[in-house]
């Protein structure tokens, strides 16, 4: 999802779609049972997004321990943001333990980045393959901004097929920036009240465990098939209410869950 232009810190307050997830997802997590104090306040977690956060990485340092937040529905065996979002909530688990208040806004931050990225449709599409099919190698091996940004062919008329694939009108990135700030716009004055987690879905998330709340979110997001229909007809009334009405709320539910898992496991 949009988090800013990640060149300042301030870039994403009026747009950043992860600036807003994280504030709703904040302010229902406040309100969830048994939360008191010790969690990290919004300020303290927004602090570590946009130009702090996993995509000024990518700006800052392409391809060189960039995290990669895309997921393949169809592939089950497609578990590296898993581990990573686990990775951020053990973490997190530690930081409130021991009290370390910029740890846990860090990986509070970034474990929600993680999921928001992983629930997005534009993050279901099989970017990693399309890049070694289009670059002739794997992604982490584009080691400068220059390699990441042009794509060289055998040829000249190569080299040009190739860019417009990914940059050109339909091309890759470019529908994927495109969809993301479609969201962008559609949420822009949605308020998001009561869509919060109730006492039955935090109930069945727990017989669930985190693994399958993630998993199951992002198959339910899948079939509604929205960056498909976004790719063959532009964006759409229809796709403005399935963000507002569907994909957000879903998304704010499974970043306040993952926080508030982790507040319970650190005994607060």
């Amino acid at each position: 999802m949009y988090s800013g232009t990640t060149i300042h810190g301030k870039s994403g307050d009026i747009m950043g779609v992860h600036q807003k997830i994280d504030r709703v997802a904040r302010r229902h997590f406040g309100v969830l049972p048994g939360v008191a104090g010790g969690f990290p306040t919004i300020k303290e977690i927004l602090h570590f997004e946009g130009n702090n956060g996993p995509d000024g990485i990518k700006r800052k340092s392409p391809s060189i321990d960039e995290p990669w937040h895309y997921v393949d529905p169809t592939r089950p065996d497609d578990t590296e943001l898993m581990t990573m979002i686990l990775d951020h909530h053990h973490n997190l688990v530690e930081a409130l333990q021991s009290g370390n208040q910029p740890r846990a806004a860090f990986e509070a931050a970034w474990l929600a980045h993680a999921i928001v990225d992983g629930l997005t449709p534009a993050h279901h599409y099989p970017l990693g393959d399309k890049i070694e099919e289009l670059w002739g190698k794997p992604k982490d091996e584009r080691l400068t901004i220059r390699e990441k940004n042009v794509i060289k062919g055998k040829n000249r008329r190569d080299t040009i097929s190739k860019n417009w694939q990914y940059w050109g009108a339909k091309g890759v990135f470019v529908t994927h920036g495109l969809f993301e700030l479609g969201v962008a716009t559609s949420i822009k004055t949605t308020r998001f009240r009561g869509i919060g987690p109730s006492h039955e879905w935090l109930k069945h998330a727990d017989d669930r465990g985190l693994e399958k709340v993630f998993s199951d979110a992002v198959q339910q997001i899948f079939a509604l098939d929205m960056y498909h229909n976004f790719w063959q007809n532009g964006w759409s009334t229809q796709l403005a209410q399935q963000t507002r009405k569907e994909l957000v709320p879903e998304i704010i539910r499974v970043v306040s869950y993952f926080w508030y898992h982790a507040y319970r496991e650190a005994e607060l």
